[in-house]
């Protein structure tokens, strides 16, 4: 067993380095065999790293985590997500194919540390490159065991020791270091804003994910009752940590009641009086206007006992009638508690949504049988997620269609990253020969 934590950035870069110049040598097939063995490494191990990491971040829930854990596993595309692209003429050929970049530094989140882990080394490994990474302090001891897991399970199959390599601790002067360090060639940031405006000043190429606020748009031509389960399923997913989950609803008055009727019968708990929405105003967010860190994360029912409201039946999600100044709306609160504000009509809408979504290009949804609304929000939205007709989760590839990503890549334009966007895309050019047309 081979443990691929070191102690000082030095060695971690060193031994990830030397990995990397090594694996440079294999073939795209003997980098298949590598990939297909961190997934077979990882398979019978998703529900134990599910529960190790709710126990160390305090946040999200087993199942949903295992999902997502699964997702990362089995859905993430491998050497058969670098196409290569051919141009043929009179005079020759070109090529164009996507190469290694070398060295890669994966910064990662404590919301999902494991799945973002899994889903990056993954790609970074069929690009051909070697990883160090980089977790938060609060998933620090189950990043480390996947870590080493994954390390092991490379060494078993191609004999390279250290392609995927951390730290014994988790300081943002080791990630700053290893970021700026010469010899790291790309920088892939999945972390908190701090961490982002670091890897933005490295002097490297950053892949970076930005910060969201998901909105989910529902019209009158809806099919309600399913707006209504699909975007319940979204929200309160993991306890709505995921960047992607919805984060406001936008209703249309023609649609409000009915929709508000099958969100009671979805597990919600509806709040329109004032004084519910102080309470949990007080509870959610700080004097400062800060998220409340001690609920990130925490189940609807725990939210609720925080702000002192009973209630008799367990709760998937909150949803709290407010305007669209209110601080439920304005802050990504990483918690199942989600604003629903009623426009007028969808061109209310669709510019609400605007507001509300802050220019950053992130997430978007929308229920709606016509497809003028539809066609319209998606070119006004220009998010890098937007999904019509299903929740958020199928931006991220749950269910059947589309790869796993777990790096929405908005700061950098990349947006769902996958093993293409970790490589180099070099032209090699063929004179007088090659065109068969």
């Amino acid at each position: 067993m081979i443990s691929s934590i070191y102690s000082s950035v030095t060695a971690a870069v060193s031994a990830a380095k030397t990995a990397s110049a090594k694996y440079a040598e294999l073939t795209l097939n003997e980098r298949r065999e590598v990939v297909e063995a961190v997934r077979a490494a990882l398979r019978p191990m998703a529900g134990e790293l599910a529960a190790l990491t709710v126990a160390e971040t305090c946040m999200g829930n087993e199942a949903d985590k295992t999902e997502k854990i699964r997702l990362a596993i089995e859905k993430t595309p491998g050497v058969e997500d670098l196409i290569s692209e051919i141009n043929t003429g009179d005079h020759g050929m070109t090529l164009y194919e996507l190469a290694p970049v070398g060295v890669v530094c994966a910064v990662l989140p404590s919301t999902s540390p494991c799945a973002t882990l899994i889903n990056n080394t993954i790609g970074m490994l069929a690009a051909g490159n070697s990883v160090i990474h980089c977790p938060h302090p609060r998933a620090l001891r189950v990043s480390q065991l996947v870590t080493a897991v994954i390390s092991n399970a490379v060494f078993t199959t191609c004999n390279i020791p250290d392609l995927v390599v951390t730290l014994h601790e988790s300081l943002m002067g080791y990630t700053k270091e290893i970021m700026s360090h010469p010899d790291v060639d790309l920088v892939v940031c999945t972390g908190c804003a701090d961490s982002l405006n670091q890897a933005m000043a490295s002097g490297k190429r950053v892949i970076a994910a930005g910060p969201a606020n998901p909105v989910a748009i529902v019209d009158e031509t809806a099919d309600i009752r399913q707006a209504a389960y699909d975007i319940v399923r979204g929200a309160a997913f993991d306890h709505n940590l995921m960047c992607t989950s919805e984060k406001c609803m936008i209703v249309t008055e023609q649609a409000a009641d009915a929709f508000i009727y099958q969100l009671l019968k979805n597990g919600v708990y509806y709040v329109k009086s004032e004084e519910e929405i102080q309470k949990l105003l007080k509870a959610a967010v700080t004097e400062d206007l800060m998220v409340n860190k001690k609920l990130e994360g925490k189940s609807a029912d725990k939210i609720l006992a925080s702000a002192g409201i009973s209630c008799s039946s367990p709760v998937k999600l909150i949803v709290a009638e407010t305007d669209k100044t209110h601080p439920f709306v304005t802050l990504e609160l990483l918690m199942p508690l989600v604003p629903l504000i009623k426009v007028t009509d969808f061109d209310e809408a669709l510019e609400t949504a605007l507001e509300v979504e802050q220019g950053l290009r992130h997430t978007a949804t929308i229920h709606s049988q016509c497809i003028g609304h539809l066609s319209r929000a998606a070119k006004k939205m220009q998010t890098s997620v937007f999904v019509k007709n299903g929740p958020s989760l199928l931006g991220v590839g749950f269910d059947l269609e589309g790869h796993a990503s777990f790096t929405v890549a908005t700061t950098t334009g990349e947006g769902t990253a996958t093993a293409r966007h970790f490589t180099r895309r070099r032209r090699c050019t063929l004179t007088d020969g090659f065109a068969l047309r």
